[in-house]
């Protein structure tokens, strides 16, 4: 008696396209509480950046308490003040030190437009030399503003896609 085979062939369903979605709102929402940022402070906007993790503002309840200071633990970069031609290298190669899934804040109107340093020395916005998610105005920006930066950023990646394999993996 000869062994019956049965061939398999998968049925076009909705329950992969389903079990992909819920699993791309488990991980946005698990990494949206979980920012590891890196502080790369070069100005006076490093004072409000000290005050956005002191206690009235307190960024441990949007999960962005920790800041990492090695661009591999860390998955956002908070580019706070201004960037000069010759630190422009040095943020580009932290960028690109930094594992993915990764994002950029520009912090301050001097990140993201050069500010009133309208000279040689100054880059106009460092999204001349990285890509930017989030852009946080402002001479130095309020607490609140930072805050609302994060949120949004909070949003950004709960919308994203999440893939677990990359076509670089």
């Amino acid at each position: 008696m000869a062994a019956r085979t049965i061939p398999i062939h998968p049925a076009p369903s909705s329950a992969f396209e389903y079990l992909t979605t819920k699993k791309d709102e488990l991980v946005g929402w698990a990494r949206k509480f979980s920012i590891f940022p890196y502080p790369f402070v070069t100005a006076c906007c490093a004072m409000e950046f000290m005050s956005v993790s002191s206690t009235p503002y307190d960024t441990d309840r949007f999960g962005a308490a920790l800041p990492r200071f090695s661009p591999r633990q860390s998955d956002l970069l908070m580019v706070v003040g201004t960037l000069t031609h010759k630190q422009a290298p040095v943020l580009r190669k932290v960028y690109e030190q930094m594992c993915e899934p990764k994002w950029v804040m520009a912090f301050g109107a001097c990140a993201t437009s050069g500010g009133f340093y309208q000279n040689y020395a100054a880059v106009a916005g460092i999204d001349k030399i990285i890509p930017v998610d989030i852009y946080v105005p402002g001479c130095p920006p309020r607490p609140e503003t930072v805050i609302d930066g994060i949120m949004k950023l909070q949003d950004l990646i709960a919308r994203s896609r999440h893939p677990i394999l990359t076509a670089d993996f």
